[in-house]
């Protein structure tokens, strides 16, 4: 936890007198910053963002109520503590102060044995505050690596023994986030595929993309059709589910020898089939039901011929429901469109490929949901 002395108090008051009496009091137990008006007062926060704000009210040009709503609005400043020091004492002022976002309010003139012990609540809070985030912090980083541990990211065993080729992506759009994909060497001549997106974001979601993928592999290896391993995968999480979480799910199975390609849909997206004799379209044309909701519901599966250079993408919502600042969709027309580019490259060039469009569409727009991408070719990719 960061040592009171080493926090830093911005005092803000037009009246120098006032400041000369704040930094006697203050000066041996803070590291002080000193601001004459507002516009000081904001330069001085973005400078050096302090720990704890002594503000006056009344000051000329921007006064103190707006000087504190500014700092609400600043990410880098937006949770430090705020308090008014000021000569109007009326219960309306009062109110306006902690409506803009002030943690205490206390009168002038004041005693500043008093203003001592508030500035050392205050601050402490802050200190005990900050420490807890970077507590939880540090364990979503370390499960951000575990998680990020159960998905594959060298792709070469299998890529040789079934002549495919694999790219793949996943950005959470927090620490930790739901999306999952997999790739399971069944049996050497059935290689399963899937990916997913569990309902929400953050821990909870993220725990239960554990169970989901831990799951999905052990079925991988057990059921050699892709619909069965979704009815089964589904039976498990819905059997005990207390959080009433789901996951929509795409699985797929490819035999080389046959080049055969069957898929089988619960909810999720569609995956775009790339073939080098048509322009990209939807693999399938269902989107079947999300699982875990309950248990005994069935899927359909679709078959696919692939040749050599044909490809999939399968892909999360993160995708084509990206939004750009303009609160425009990616949408899945674009997304057609734009793989049709990629079409002829490989499979990490189509992942990386698809994933800068998305970028370069969002532009200054934050990311919203978890963003997955995993593509496939058969033999003959360009590298």
């Amino acid at each position: 936890m960061k040592k009171l002395s080493d926090c830093r108090v911005l005092l803000v008051d037009d009246a120098k007198s006032n400041l000369d009496i704040l930094v006697e009091g203050l000066k041996g137990d803070y590291k002080l910053s000193i601001a004459l008006n507002g516009e000081m007062a904001l330069q001085a926060a973005a400078r050096i963002p302090p720990d704890l704000v002594l503000l006056d009210i009344v000051m000329p040009g921007m006064d103190g109520y707006e000087v504190c709503r500014r700092l609400r609005e600043n990410p880098e400043t937006a949770e430090v503590p705020i308090m008014f020091l000021s000569s109007l004492e009326e219960l309306q002022n009062k109110t306006r102060g902690f409506e803009v976002g002030a943690n205490d309010y206390l009168t002038k003139p004041f005693e500043m044995l008093e203003v001592k012990a508030r500035v050392r609540s205050l601050i402490k809070a802050k200190a005990y505050s900050d420490a807890a985030k970077e507590q939880i912090a540090s364990e979503l980083r370390v499960a951000r690596e575990i998680q990020m541990g159960m998905l594959p990211h060298d792709f070469a065993s299998v890529e040789h023994a079934y002549q495919v080729n694999f790219g793949a992506v996943l950005e959470p759009a927090r620490e930790v986030g739901g999306d999952l994909y997999g790739v399971c060497a069944a049996g050497p001549e059935r290689l399963v595929v899937f990916l997913g997106d569990v309902s929400g974001k953050g821990i909870a979601a993220s725990m239960f993309m554990v169970r989901a993928i831990s799951l999905a592999r052990l079925l991988s290896r057990e059921i050699a059709e892709p619909e069965r391993i979704l009815a089964r995968l589904n039976d498990e999480l819905a059997t005990d589910n207390p959080s009433g979480m789901f996951v929509t799910f795409l699985c797929a199975v490819y035999e080389p020898a046959r080049h055969r390609l069957t898929l089988a849909n619960a909810g999720h997206c569609r995956p775009v089939l790339l073939s080098g004799s048509e322009p990209p379209q939807w693999a399938i044309s269902y989107l079947g039901t999300a699982l875990g909701f309950e248990p005994g519901l069935t899927f359909q599966r679709t078959e696919l011929t692939l040749q050599d250079g044909d490809g999939l993408i399968f892909y999360s919502d993160g995708v084509s429901e990206a939004f750009n600042p303009q609160d425009e969709c990616y949408g899945n027309e674009r997304l057609l469109a734009e793989a049709g580019s990629l079409s002829t490259q490989s499979a990490p060039e189509i992942t990386s490929g698809l994933l800068k469009n998305v970028r370069a569409f969002a532009g200054t727009a934050p990311q919203s949901d978890d963003i997955a991408i995993l593509a496939l070719k058969v033999n003959g990719a360009v590298r």
